[in-house]
């Protein structure tokens, strides 16, 4: 079972997490929910659209303009603050790799720690364990934060992947973070490029052989727009194809920007898959 904050989650039962990005230059959204209340909203309609985890983000993933933990957690402890406040019941999660900016967030009120970098800052693990949060381990075959990888090779992409994210579990579990609320993450993107990420879509079900919660990030990444050779704006098809693949291999948690879309891609395979009822039964039985 995955508990995280309040929520617990079966272990077979998908979870959305819902991308709000506290920063001005994002790479898909260029900043909408920059402000309080367009990120607010966003929070608003995400909850009520089926996401149950929100993901919050102070600083873009690729390069672009500095950003030190100040101005990283000027943009989002307050924010969390005011989220915890509105949504008592809803998972937040902090999208960090600084031990600095995870400890001033879960003060905040935060309750997962997703740390995009792989384990850049081992304190950051640390920071979780004493808070009681929980912890996304990535692999990021690393590379180190905010930079594109470059002419990156793997022997097998995915024995890298498991061997750097079960170790980030191990550590953080010995830590004294609850191995309930350690998630692993082959890290899309990240320090590999497009056919990595496409091997390790293929090779997902070799994560979740592992017993651990797997969390996949696809949405509008670079590996889909290649795949397809589509801008970022036209990318929605072919995340959602990704995402019924990783839902079929049995990934756990979904970080999204559409997430009406995705809530019904993941009700459709679960239909499939015999762990879901029709929402309605007709045909047939007039």
């Amino acid at each position: 079972m995955l508990r995280l904050g309040r929520r617990t989650f079966d272990r077979h039962e998908p979870v959305i997490m819902a991308i709000v990005n506290r920063t001005p230059d994002s790479f898909y959204d260029q900043g909408a929910t920059f402000r309080d209340e367009p990120a607010l909203a966003r929070v608003e309609q995400a909850v009520a659209e089926g996401a149950a985890i929100i993901d919050i983000g102070g600083v873009k993933a690729g390069p672009g303009e500095e950003v030190d933990a100040r101005e990283e957690a000027r943009r989002t402890v307050g924010f969390v603050a005011e989220v915890r406040r509105r949504f008592p019941d809803v998972v937040i999660s902090v999208d960090t790799w600084r031990a600095e900016v995870g400890e001033a967030v879960c003060e905040a009120g935060a309750d997962l720690l997703n740390d995009a970098w792989g384990g850049v800052d081992p304190a950051l693990a640390e920071v979780a364990a004493r808070h009681g949060a929980g912890l996304v381990c990535t692999h990021a075959g690393g590379a180190e934060p905010r930079t594109r990888p470059h002419r990156v090779t793997y022997d097998d992409v995915m024995a890298d992947i498991l061997e750097v994210t079960l170790g980030l579990a191990e550590r953080a579990a010995a830590l004294g973070v609850p191995r309930e609320s350690i998630l692993i993450d082959p890290g899309h993107d990240f320090g590999k490029n497009t056919r990595h990420s496409l091997e390790a879509t293929r090779r997902l079900d070799e994560m979740v052989a592992t017993g651990w919660p797997v969390l996949v990030s696809l949405s509008n990444k670079d590996f889909v727009g290649e795949s397809l050779d589509r801008p970022v704006k036209e990318r929605l098809v072919g995340t959602l194809a990704t995402t019924a693949v990783s839902a079929w291999l049995g990934a756990q948690v979904y970080r999204v920007h559409e997430v009406a879309e995705t809530r019904q891609v993941l009700d459709m395979v679960a239909a499939i898959q015999g762990v879901r009822e029709p929402a309605v039964a007709r045909r047939g039985l007039a």
